[in-house]
């Protein structure tokens, strides 16, 4: 997860990398890219600012361990990514009845985050995932994790 700093620090080397750029499509890239990395750094700074108006997951819940001491069984950011990979999942699901101009701009807003100087090795990732998914018909597991945090109960 990124924090409105690391957002601002992004959208600064997005508006570096346009300072040193002539190519028109590099320009719109970077300014695209430093619009949406300012845009995520506001939402971060409202998220921080409005926390206590923001509705909670009552899935969030203590409970103690083998010690005694209390432990939070989800943390929202592992709640937030589970939601992630479940949209995701859904949208890799309906991808060829989705309208190739979305198509296109879902693409290119994935094919976006993180680095910058990435991008391009992102976007083939992507690509060659899209692909995949289209020969082998197969639904991504959304509920699956990569693995789970110390005094986290599995399927938590």
């Amino acid at each position: 997860m990124f924090t409105a700093k690391q957002f601002r620090v992004k959208a600064a080397e997005s508006g570096e990398s346009l300072k040193n750029t002539g190519s028109p499509s590099e320009i719109r890239e970077f300014q695209r890219s430093k619009e949406s990395f300012s845009a995520l750094a506001e939402n971060e700074d409202w998220l921080a600012n409005n926390f206590d108006k923001i509705i909670h997951s009552q899935g969030i819940s203590a409970e103690d361990d083998d010690t005694g001491e209390s432990v939070v069984r989800s943390t929202v950011a592992e709640t937030e990514e589970h939601i992630l990979r479940c949209l995701g999942a859904a949208v890799i699901m309906q991808w060829n009845t989705i309208p190739t101009k979305l198509q296109r701009e879902l693409f290119d807003t994935a094919g976006s985050m993180g680095d910058v100087l990435k991008s391009a090795g992102l976007r083939a990732q992507i690509a060659r995932f899209l692909h995949r998914q289209k020969d082998e018909g197969v639904a991504p597991d959304c509920i699956s994790k990569p693995s789970t945090p110390k005094g986290t109960p599995h399927g938590a």
